[in-house]
C-alpha cells in the first residue's frame, strides 16, 4: 500500500474565495475514490487555521500499490482536477511512502 500526501497552499487571499476554492479542490479529489481503480482512500481536509505558516489543505489518499497510484496520476479525470488545483494554488509539497 502507498500513502500519497499533497499538501496545498492556496492562492486567494480574500477568505470567502479561500473557502470555494478548498471546497471545489475536496469535491473533484473525492470523487476520484469511485472512479479510478486503485484508490483504498482519499480524503482532504482543510487546516484548523490556528497556526500561521501551515498550509492550507491536506489531501491524503491510499493507493493498492506504485502502479496504482502512478495509473491515478496519469488518468484524464485526476489531470482535470489538477489542472483547477493549479489555478487556485500558489504551492505545494507531496511526499509518498509505503505503509
Amino acid at each position: 500500500m502507498i500513502r500519497h500526501i499533497v499538501l496545498f497552499r492556496l492562492a486567494a487571499e480574500d477568505d470567502t474565495q479561500r473557502r470555494e476554492d478548498a471546497a471545489e479542490i475536496a469535491s473533484r479529489l473525492e470523487a476520484l475514490h469511485s472512479q479510478i481503480a486503485g484508490i483504498e482512500s482519499i480524503r482532504v481536509d482543510r487546516d484548523l487555521g490556528l497556526v500561521d505558516g501551515h498550509w492550507d489543505l491536506a489531501l491524503v489518499s491510499e493507493h493498492e500499490d506504485n502502479a496504482a497510484l502512478e495509473a491515478y496520476q496519469v488518468h484524464p479525470l485526476h489531470k482535470e482536477a489538477a489542472a483547477f488545483i493549479a489555478s487556485v494554488i500558489s504551492d505545494r509539497a507531496v511526499v509518498d511512502y509505503s505503509v
